[in-house]
């Protein structure tokens, strides 16, 4: 009986823990009509450029609903999310790394760094991206524990 009551208790613990994270990141990622990086597939931006995905191929990984162009991207997804998912919530990653804010992004306008996706904003003649290249050692670094406070 006993061993019965903890495991409950376990398992209630472990699905309170999983549905608040998914509503932290349903909370603090950049979702345009409910969706990630509007729409974009976030492999394509791996494979050659980034593509507007379809609603025909979706995905939500803890909460967060991904697009995709065709059915091989959303298995390469299924199979390594982490691998693919956008960097500090597919917010821009200057303002980030300069201020800790969410910043609206241009999904065409980024840049793949160690092998993670970094989304900036790229609007009326204000490229983030150019500012992140000039600074990027001390922005990042900013950027990532920033995300960390807002993140939490």
């Amino acid at each position: 009986m006993y061993n019965k009551l903890v495991s409950l208790l376990l398992f209630t613990l472990i699905c309170f823990q999983s549905n608040a994270q998914t509503a932290l990141r349903q909370k603090n990622f950049n979702l345009t009509k409910g969706v990630a990086i509007e729409g974009y597939d976030p492999v394509s931006y791996f494979k050659s450029k980034p593509e507007k995905g379809s609603a025909t191929y979706t995905y939500t990984y803890d909460g967060v609903v991904y697009h995709f162009v065709n059915a091989a991207n959303l298995a390469s997804f299924k199979q390594s999310p982490t691998n693919y998912e956008p960097q500090y919530g597919g917010w821009c990653a200057y303002a980030m790394g300069s201020s800790g804010e969410k910043v609206e992004v241009d999904p065409e306008t980024y840049k793949i760094i160690d092998g993670k996706l970094f989304l900036f904003y790229n609007h009326l003649f204000n490229n983030t991206l150019k500012t992140w290249n000039k600074s990027e050692g001390q922005l990042k670094p900013k950027a990532d524990a920033n995300w960390q406070k807002v993140n939490h």
